[in-house]
């Protein structure tokens, strides 16, 4: 496969999850992985800096759709319902790759202190760009900082169910669940 191929991004991020999977985040050389996605390895970096930040790939983008998410909710709408328009638009742009890619990923990271730590620094930039989205919203602190919270929890929960599951259901239907699930936890609270 040449170099001049498009999706080497994604061919990576696919590489380095199989790798991951099959030997160990640790066993694995950037050139292993370049060589799986049929590209160089100096092209390996022109899109990473090092092997930890493959499983990173597409963090600003879905911080950006979080974001866009809510900034376009409706005017009155409420935190949750700005964190639901969120969850719409991560759903709307995650496809079968995402899915496919959800398990392997989830068990790459959980044998690896160093990735559950990028993993962590991951949640906390997500939740940050909710927290601000909301915040130019008018929403006070505390409530935007909860909501972003619920909005990143309702989030991976429902990622998690539907990278597991083999229903022909989009990810919306498992986040909005997951998010109204927390909703009813969260008023149990007193």
């Amino acid at each position: 496969m040449g170099r001049w191929e498009p999706g080497a991004r994604e061919r990576l991020v696919v590489a380095a999850v199989d790798l991951f999977t099959e030997q160990g985040y640790d066993d694995t050389t950037v050139a292993q992985i370049a060589e799986r996605a049929g590209v160089t390895k100096s092209t390996f970096f022109r899109h990473f800096p090092d092997k930890r930040e493959v499983l990173a790939a597409g963090q600003e983008t879905l911080s950006r759709l979080l974001a866009d998410g809510i900034a376009s909710a409706p005017s009155g709408a409420t935190p949750l319902e700005c964190v639901a328009a969120a969850l719409r638009s991560v759903s709307e742009a995650f496809g079968e790759m995402n899915r496919d890619l959800g398990p392997r990923m989830k068990a790459a990271i959980a044998a690896n202190a160093e990735l559950r730590e990028r993993e962590a620094l991951k949640s906390v930039g997500l939740s940050l760009a909710m927290t601000s989205a909301l915040r130019e919203r008018g929403i006070a602190e505390a409530t935007a900082q909860v909501a972003a919270e619920l909005g990143l929890l309702a989030f991976k929960r429902g990622y998690a169910e539907w990278s597991e599951s083999t229903a022909d259901e989009p990810l919306a239907t498992y986040a909005f669940a997951a998010l109204e699930e927390l909703r009813a936890a969260s008023a149990a609270l007193g």
